[in-house]
């Protein structure tokens, strides 16, 4: 949905036809700062375990367990997931 991708201040590609605008076009990542998200469980490291965060539009995406509230990521806008630290 591209909803969770409209960040106040941030600019976007319109294509618009008779004065309406018939789509926007995501850029292929976004920075995006990180909400809510639960504390990871320590000695859990070893494997690529994730978590899910919740981030400053209402996006849920699935976080490395070192992840935390107030930090800044990197996500693809094609699927969703979570690219890395911003």
């Amino acid at each position: 949905d591209i909803t969770n991708y409209l960040i106040e201040g941030e600019q976007y590609t319109l294509l618009i036809a008779d004065g309406a605008v018939v789509s926007i076009e995501l850029p292929q990542t976004m920075i995006m700062e990180v909400t809510e998200s639960s504390e990871g469980v320590k000695g859990d490291s070893a494997n690529n375990v994730y978590k899910p965060a919740t981030l400053q539009t209402g996006l849920e995406v699935q976080v490395p367990l070192f992840i935390n509230q107030g930090e800044k990521i990197k996500v693809n806008t094609e699927d969703n997931s979570y690219l890395g630290r911003a």
